[in-house]
């Protein structure tokens, strides 16, 4: 393999994942230790709930199905699947299973998205007193 190559794919694969990690946890504790009080979604349940009960329950479904998809495809070992199915019958299982899983939270994300955009009624979650703004370009942080 050529060396760009695989010095490309091991960062990618095998040190990018830790850096994200580390950057979700401390943004997060960063977060929490500074504002603690903008951890709560104020609840719009009351305002179009149709599009939120699709959207949520479609997207939830998705994603806990791709995350235990995962975890169960990623260790379970050889020896306990192959006796009812072989390495590329898993292969395709989790290929087609996987995407009607990503799409089903494609679209649950889309129905949330497009809610939150689109709607006056929900608007952004930064119209809430206790954010502040950027003086310079007058975005919220």
């Amino acid at each position: 393999m050529n060396p760009v190559l695989s010095y490309l794919h091991n960062f990618f694969f095998n040190v990018y994942p830790y850096i994200c990690l580390a950057v979700f946890l401390m943004g997060s504790l960063a977060r929490f230790d500074r504002d603690q009080y903008t951890w709560k979604s104020d609840s719009s349940q009351m305002l179009r709930t149709g599009t939120l009960r699709w959207g949520s329950n479609l997207f939830h479904v998705g994603i806990l199905f791709l995350f235990f998809g995962h975890l169960v495809g990623q260790l379970t070992p050889h020896w306990m699947y192959e006796p009812f199915i072989s390495a590329p019958q898993k292969q395709m299982l989790a290929i087609v299973s996987g995407g009607i899983a990503g799409l089903i939270c494609f679209v649950g994300l889309s129905l949330l998205l497009h809610r939150r955009i689109f709607d006056p009624r929900i608007g952004s979650p930064a119209t809430a007193p206790t954010s502040r703004s950027c003086s310079s370009c007058g975005c919220s942080w």
